[in-house]
């Protein structure tokens, strides 16, 4: 039988109606947790949590509004009495350089990859201490470690995320609140096949793109799963402030 990693945890998944997050709440609530889904499209995240059952239920709010992220955290913590590890992983990105990308999108852009993260985080974090520590991931990206031609906007939020992880992870440490960033490269979601569909040559970048991952392909949603899995368990417990790539090696070339 199978070893339950997270019995007994309880969680949130922002962004878990598709890509990495769905993934991403489907692997945690298989290894035992109780995930609460949360996302913008209330259809998706009821198909998530009907595909996971009863260790999961769908909130539909957007995060990128203040005013929306007491209740979420209310609801949460009401439905499965408690608290544990959070997975920021909802966010936006906008294509363009900095002649290009409008305020709108730039404002957009850090109040959803940057701003939610730090209010959704500062709202877990009583509930976290109260359970006597937690883990919160960050999903951010290998653009916010080296860049990338026309991120103007998004390689810098997720810059910012970046800091504000190691920040947070320095700052809650001694109440043993455990902080880490993911940074995925190039992964096969909705959003990416949106990007791909924009271009002239959808196949010709295509190939560009796995030809910079020394492994040979594109990642997966399940590929970051894994991680977050390891990251929201008791094993990672003397991992904090940590950038993790997961990124078949896009990092190293």
């Amino acid at each position: 039988m199978m070893r339950e990693r997270l019995k007994g945890k309880i969680g949130i998944v922002t962004g878990a109606g598709s890509g990495i997050g769905r993934a991403s709440a489907i692997a945690l609530a298989a290894e035992g947790a109780q995930v609460a889904l949360v996302g913008r499209r209330k259809d998706r995240l009821e198909e998530v949590a009907r595909e996971i059952g009863d260790r999961a239920f769908a909130i539909p709010v957007d995060v990128s509004k203040p005013s929306e992220i007491s209740g979420l955290l209310d609801q949460a913590v009401s439905r499965f009495a408690g608290l544990n590890f959070l997975l920021n992983n909802a966010g936006v990105l906008h294509v363009g350089n900095a002649e290009q990308i409008t305020e709108e999108q730039w404002d957009d852009t850090f109040n959803l990859n940057v701003r939610s993260v730090w209010l959704l985080s500062r709202a877990a974090l009583p509930h976290m201490r109260k359970a006597g520590g937690g883990s919160i991931m960050n999903v951010a990206s290998t653009l916010g470690l080296v860049g990338a031609r026309n991120r103007a906007a998004y390689a810098p939020s997720k810059g910012a995320l970046i800091q504000l992880t190691k920040s947070m992870a320095i700052d809650h440490g001694h109440e043993n609140i455990r902080v880490n960033a993911i940074c995925p490269s190039f992964v096969e979601t909705e959003l990416t096949e949106r990007l791909l569909g924009q271009v002239a040559d959808p196949a010709a970048i295509r190939r560009e793109r796995t030809a910079a991952h020394p492994i040979g392909r594109l990642g997966r949603p399940e590929d970051i799963a894994g991680l977050a899995v390891y990251l929201a368990s008791d094993e990672s417990s003397w991992v904090t402030g940590a950038v993790l790539p997961v990124d078949g090696g896009y990092l190293a070339m």
